[in-house]
């Protein structure tokens, strides 16, 4: 993990921002459920190419204001927040989206930093 352009561990303000896209999936306990295991889950990395591909999301534009936002983070050595993932086929980004993005501009081989919790798991 690039130590440079990542915060050890996610905000607190990713985890609210989680809870909320999640109930839009989810069912309200599970959405809270889901996120409760995001906050105590172990920070991993998986490759920028990896993510987006099994999310099935698109790439963003450069120019997103939200891309842009966190390239220009990066630029400023602001760090950013590891991303919040539900595993699933696809695979749910909850938190970080755009994060994702934006390191997928400056290389989809870079690692980024993650919670990956499974819904099905206890």
């Amino acid at each position: 993990m690039d130590t440079k352009i990542w915060l050890d561990e996610p905000e607190d303000h990713d985890f609210p921002a989680a809870m909320d896209f999640l109930e839009l999936i989810f069912p309200k306990t599970a959405a809270k459920q889901l996120t409760e295991k995001l906050r105590t889950s172990e920070t991993i990395t998986k490759k920028a190419k990896d993510v987006l591909r099994a999310s099935r999301l698109a790439l963003l534009p450069a120019d997103n204001i939200h891309v842009k936002s966190n390239l220009d983070k990066i630029k400023n050595k602001k760090k950013l927040s590891p991303v919040l993932l539900i595993a699933g086929d696809p695979l749910i980004v909850a938190d970080g989206y755009h994060r994702v993005c934006a390191i997928y501009y400056l290389s989809e081989d870079l690692d980024i930093p993650c919670r990956l919790v499974h819904p099905l798991e206890d």
